[in-house]
């Protein structure tokens, strides 16, 4: 496993991050638990910060890759916006005080709940997805004598090498106004009647865990040739040009990410120059990096708890988390990193699978590691699951999910409890025909 941010091996020979004994943490607070190494994380948040900052352009950090009051505290202090694409996001940042003059609404069926809270609250931008969606705001906007600054997430039909998945910029998405068959065109003029809506740029997202800047320098001058046909029909002045996320992080050996600096140097100088070459006021540009801010700076602690060694053919590692707190790998196939934090430097003999203890045999989080012998008692760190575990967790056979701190300086502070069981039926309830006389 690659040490990354604070992570290195202290003079007890266990991994430490952020000045925490691992091996300590997990007898504190308990596993599976997902560790968070702030100073990493802000650090990640200022390279974007004054990479892009210093262009007039702006980070946006997207909140689905990992979204809890404290960090939406250290987003805000470090100067990012912020990218919610639910009610439940958004409630996030408004209850831990994120200004909402600095929070894009994404979605691609916002519900008029989730829409009428958003105006309310005052957000700065709807990143508005369907046709359905310019009435469903209008309609809205106008009940609450208010104007809804758009911007309009189009499909530019470029496909990134990334997942399937995960792959978003391609004309067979759900997101978005597809661009080369004209839907585009028409909610830009969609838009520009309405009254209760005032369209301030244009948005895509191509795809996630991307490597190659190609796709974001091509997808900056297709949405700029939208921009400047609107233009030329209406003569509309795009003010802010969205390129959305997906710069990739590394997961595994052979993964090689582009620097942010690199990012924005593609796309500010992509955007300059085409906007000179179209004759286009330069818009601002807006990028909104997820899992490359929160996806390094987070580590998953467990406990192993059974080894079976099947002979000639496999050696299961079995940990207490698994497709629970981290889906990934099941979802998309997935692949991390691994090192047993109280055996860190200890010579790799033996190649083994880590199993999670869920009930599918598809609950698999690594294939194939090398690792020194585990036994039952050693504690497995995973590296790189800032981004995408936690918000993907779920309580599949009944498991509670698991907590997660915050180390810094030696100190670690509790930002989300573990849930008990009795948080797992909080929500039950049982009709009165099935009650028993002690319910």
């Amino acid at each position: 496993m690659r040490f990354t941010g604070t992570m290195k091996v202290n003079a007890a020979g266990n991994l430490e991050i952020g000045g925490c004994d691992t091996v300590k943490l997990a007898e504190s607070f308990g596993t599976p638990l997902y560790v968070m190494d702030e100073e990493y994380l802000r650090s990640n948040c200022r390279s974007y910060y004054a990479a892009f900052n210093k262009h007039g352009a702006d980070a946006i950090y997207a909140g689905k890759s990992l979204l809890t009051l404290a960090i939406c505290r250290i987003v805000d202090e470090e100067g990012l916006s912020l990218d919610v694409v639910s009610g439940g996001e958004l409630y996030t940042a408004l209850q831990a005080g994120f200004p909402m003059d600095r929070v894009y609404f994404h979605g691609n069926n916002k519900s008029a709940d989730e829409i009428r809270m958003a105006l309310a609250a005052g957000v700065h931008r709807f990143v508005v997805d369907s046709f359905d969606e310019i009435d469903l705001l209008d309609t809205l906007a106008r009940e609450a004598g208010a104007t809804a600054n758009v911007l309009l997430r189009l499909t530019p039909g470029i496909e990134a090498h990334t997942h399937d998945y995960i792959r978003t910029g391609q004309i067979d998405s759900k997101f978005g106004f597809v661009i080369p068959n004209g839907q585009a065109r028409e909610a830009v003029n969609s838009v520009l009647a309405r009254e209760n809506l005032a369209l301030r740029g244009l948005h895509c997202h191509i795809g996630s865990q991307i490597f190659d800047l190609e796709p974001f320098w091509d997808a900056a001058q297709i949405l700029l040739g939208t921009a400047r046909q609107a233009r030329d029909e209406h003569g509309w002045v795009c003010e802010e040009i969205d390129l959305g996320g997906g710069l990739g992080i590394h997961y595994t050996e052979g993964d090689d990410p582009p620097s942010v600096t690199d990012l924005a140097g593609t796309v500010i100088r992509t955007v300059q120059d085409t906007a000179t070459r179209f004759s286009l006021p330069t818009p601002k540009v807006l990028v909104e990096p997820g899992r490359s801010i929160s996806g390094p700076a987070g580590t998953t602690l467990y406990t192993v708890g059974t080894v079976k060694t099947i002979p000639d053919v496999r050696i299961y590692v079995s940990v207490d988390g698994g497709m629970g707190d981290n889906p990934r790998p099941a979802l998309y196939g997935s692949v991390y990193e691994c090192c047993l934090a109280n055996r860190p430097l200890e010579e790799a003999d033996a190649k083994v699978s880590i199993a999670g203890r869920y009930c599918e045999s598809g609950d698999m989080l690594i294939w194939d590691a090398d690792l020194p012998l585990p036994r039952v008692g050693d504690v497995l760190a995973v590296s790189a699951t800032g981004a995408y575990n936690y918000t993907m967790a779920m309580n599949y056979n009944r498991f509670p999910r698991p907590a997660m701190i915050l180390v810094r300086d030696g100190e670690a502070e509790l930002i989300v409890r573990r849930e008990s069981y009795a948080d797992l039926i909080r929500n039950d309830v049982i009709p009165a025909r099935l009650r028993k006389p002690r319910d």
